[in-house]
C-alpha cells in the first residue's frame, strides 16, 4: 500500500483484520476466473477501502476523491463490484454475527423491527426512481430496513419515497425469513397495513403494530421500536447518507451496508469515533461511529 498520511476514516489494522478475508476471498475468486491468473494485482484492497470508506464519511463527491487514492474511477470500479458481487452485503452479515456473539447473544436473531425513512435525494438521481412521499412532504427515495433487537442490519430495500411502506415491507419479510429463519417475532409502526401481517403470518413470523398513545404530541420512543430509529441516527455519522447520491438504488443498499459494516466493526473493535456528545448518567449507550 502506498504511503500517505492518513485520514480519520481510514481502517485500523484491527479493523482491517476482520474485513480482509472475505475481500481477499472476492479477489481470488474474481482471479480465477479471469484469463491473466497470474498477473499480480494493480491496486491494495485496503487503500481501495479506505477511499470508498472516505467518500462515506465526509459526503465528497467520487470525483473529489484526494490524489493520494486511487483514481476515482478505480475507486467507484470496486464499489460497483462488490455491490454486483454481494460483497458488502457479505460484510455485514459476517461482523453482526461476530458482534451478537460477543455481546452474549445467538449469532441469528429470533426477532426484528422494521422502519422506513424518506430522504430527499440530488440531480444525480435518476427521476424514474424517485417519487412524493405526501405525508412527510419529501420528494426522493425511501430507505426501509429491518434490524434485530440490538440494532444491527438485517436487511435492506431503497424505493421511491411514493412506496407505501407494507410494499416494501412485504419485501423486507421475505427476504427476512429466507436469510434468517430463526425470526419469529417483528416489530412495526402504525404506517404498516394489516395485510402485511398477515403475509407474514403465512411465514410463521408474528407481527405487531406498535402504535403510538392517542393524544402524544412530539417525539415519544416506543421501547419495542427505538432500537432502529438510532440504527438510522448512527447511519448519519456517514455524510454521504444524509441525502441519497446515489444514481441506482442497489448502490443506495451497498452505501447503507458499508456504513453498518464500518460502525459494527469499530464496536467490535472498540475504537469509536470521538463525538461532541458528551453522555450523560442516563444515557451510556455508545456511539459505535
Amino acid at each position: 500500500m502506498p504511503t500517505r498520511r492518513p485520514y480519520p476514516s481510514d481502517l485500523s489494522d484491527a479493523r482491517w483484520e476482520l474485513i480482509e478475508p472475505v475481500l481477499s476471498a472476492w479477489r481470488f475468486e474474481r482471479r480465477g476466473r479471469a484469463l491473466d491468473f497470474g498477473r499480480p494485482p494493480e491496486h491494495d484492497l485496503r487503500d481501495i477501502m479506505d477511499a470508498i470508506l472516505y467518500v462515506a464519511r465526509t459526503g465528497v463527491q467520487w470525483r473529489y476523491l484526494p490524489h493520494d487514492f486511487p483514481h476515482w474511477n478505480t475507486v467507484y470500479g470496486y464499489f460497483a463490484k462488490w455491490q454486483r458481487d454481494g460483497v458488502f452485503s457479505q460484510l455485514n452479515g459476517l461482523l453482526r454475527q461476530l458482534l451478537r456473539e460477543k455481546e452474549g447473544r445467538d449469532s441469528e436473531p429470533t426477532a426484528c423491527v422494521i422502519d422506513a425513512q424518506s430522504i430527499k435525494t440530488s440531480t444525480s438521481v435518476h427521476a424514474a426512481s424517485q417519487g412524493i412521499d405526501a405525508g412527510k412532504k419529501i420528494v426522493g427515495r425511501k430507505r426501509s430496513i429491518v434490524t434485530d433487537t440490538i440494532g444491527l442490519l438485517l436487511t435492506v430495500v431503497v424505493t421511491a419515497a411514493s412506496v407505501q411502506d407494507s410494499a416494501a415491507g412485504t419485501d423486507l419479510i421475505d427476504q427476512v425469513a429466507a436469510a434468517h429463519p430463526t425470526v419469529r417475532k417483528v416489530w412495526v409502526d402504525g404506517g404498516y397495513r394489516q395485510h402485511l401481517a398477515e403475509h407474514a403470518a403465512t411465514l410463521g413470523i408474528d407481527m405487531e403494530i406498535v402504535q403510538r398513545t392517542p393524544g402524544t404530541r412530539g417525539f415519544t420512543p416506543l421501547p419495542e421500536r427505538w432500537t432502529v430509529e438510532r440504527t438510522y441516527g448512527w447511519l448519519m455519522l456517514h455524510r454521504r447518507l444524509a441525502r441519497d447520491y446515489e444514481t441506482l438504488p442497489t448502490r443506495s443498499e451497498a452505501m447503507i451496508q458499508l456504513a453498518t459494516t464500518d460502525l459494527m466493526a469499530r464496536r467490535l473493535t472498540g475504537q469509536n469515533t470521538i463525538s461532541w456528545r458528551v453522555p450523560t448518567p442516563q444515557d451510556q449507550t455508545p456511539i459505535p461511529g
